[in-house]
């Protein structure tokens, strides 16, 4: 009896006993808390990255309905609707532009859903699986921009040229050489086929590196100096092209050299920082610099018609000279391609510092098809 009732008291001690451990404590229940946490980080790091880009597509493909198609946009369908305290239109929207008003309103929340959508049937896919498809993307945009401007900047160069010499007329007549110097139809007959071609390049030619750009910039530059110093030869084309070129070197680089970490640092303490603190500085610099640029570079510049990417773009303009090339409008298209290539690299930045965070595997691909 004895021995039994010391053994009851001794249970009854470790009961009320303050140090007995709860089952949330346990290791393994810590690694599976742990694990939930981290994949709910990961699925909505994945929907605010991929609806960041999802929105900045949609944002481009409303800015051509509204400059260029004559759609209402949000703005003007806000305030028809009298929706969030803006002052109603002096003429209200005509109804099929109310009904385009609702589906310019309407694509952006399809897009947000659709996203949503994509991720939770995805939500084993890992972060790094996304940042590479999110790269790679980018890495296509800036293909296609620089055979845009390689083909371009070769066909305008020789339509100058046979232009200038005034070769046009006895090659194709002089009705349509009349008219191929006219912005709007070299434009149009000219350079959008060009980029539709380009634009196919890219999807099968993955092997474009910036070197070839840069060389480029070199034998434009090279070609002036042996036409002006060996056959006394200059035209307003040849710097042209020089500037077009170099332009997109400067501009199309961006993307490919933030993925490399190629951009010059001028810091003291972020070398000495640890890998963990360096993607905690790298996450924030992405939301709340790198991100934020580039949608400002697009609303600022594609919010109307008369903004300053737009106008250039929908007047097709050009230098002051009739004989340069008729790319000053490309150029100015050079900003957006900048601040969407950076948007959609910025993303795929931001959900690979997040990876780094939670210690991810680099070689995690292993998800893809889940």
């Amino acid at each position: 009896h004895n021995i039994l009732d010391t053994l009851f008291i001794n249970r009854q001690q470790l009961m009320n006993s303050s140090d007995i451990i709860e089952p949330s404590n346990l290791p393994g229940t810590a690694v599976e808390n742990h694990n939930s946490g981290a994949k709910t980080v990961n699925l909505l790091v994945r929907i605010f990255a991929f609806s960041v880009v999802a929105v900045m597509l949609i944002f481009l493909i409303n800015n051509y309905l509204n400059s260029w198609q004559q759609w209402p946009g949000l703005p003007s369908f806000f305030a028809n609707q009298g929706w969030f305290g803006l002052e109603l239109l002096r003429t209200p929207l005509a109804e099929d532009q109310i009904t385009k008003g609702w589906l310019q309103f309407l694509s952006y929340l399809g897009a947000v859903v659709i996203v949503v959508l994509y991720v939770l049937q995805t939500r084993n896919r890992s972060l790094r699986s996304d940042a590479d498809l999110l790269s790679r993307f980018s890495a296509y945009i800036i293909r296609a921009a620089f055979w845009i401007v390689l083909i371009i900047g070769l066909a305008d160069i020789l339509i100058s040229f046979l232009r200038v010499e005034n070769f046009m007329p006895a090659l194709i007549g002089d009705n349509l050489s009349d008219a191929i110097g006219r912005a709007r139809f070299r434009a149009i007959y000219v350079h959008f086929p060009l980029i539709l071609l380009s634009l196919v390049i890219a999807f099968f030619d993955k092997s474009l590196g910036f070197t070839w750009l840069a060389f480029l910039v070199v034998l434009a530059e090279f070609q002036i100096v042996i036409s002006r110093f060996v056959f006394s030869y200059e035209q307003p084309f040849m710097g042209d092209l020089v500037r077009f070129w170099y332009a997109a070197l400067f501009l199309f680089a961006s993307a490919y050299t933030l993925v490399h970490d190629g951009h010059v640092r001028v810091d003291v303490l972020y070398s000495r920082f640890s890998k963990r603190n360096k993607a905690w500085t790298n996450t924030v610099g992405t939301l709340l610099l790198g991100l934020p640029l580039g949608c400002v570079i697009l609303g600022v510049g594609m919010w109307d018609k008369t903004s300053s990417i737009n106008s250039p773009l929908y007047s097709f303009e050009i230098t002051q000279s009739a004989y340069g090339l008729y790319v000053k409008y490309i150029m100015v298209g050079f900003l957006a391609v900048y601040a969407v290539s950076m948007i959609v690299q910025f993303s795929s930045y931001l959900l690979e510092k997040v990876a780094d965070l939670y210690q991810e595997p680099e070689d995690d691909r292993l998800s893809d098809n889940t």
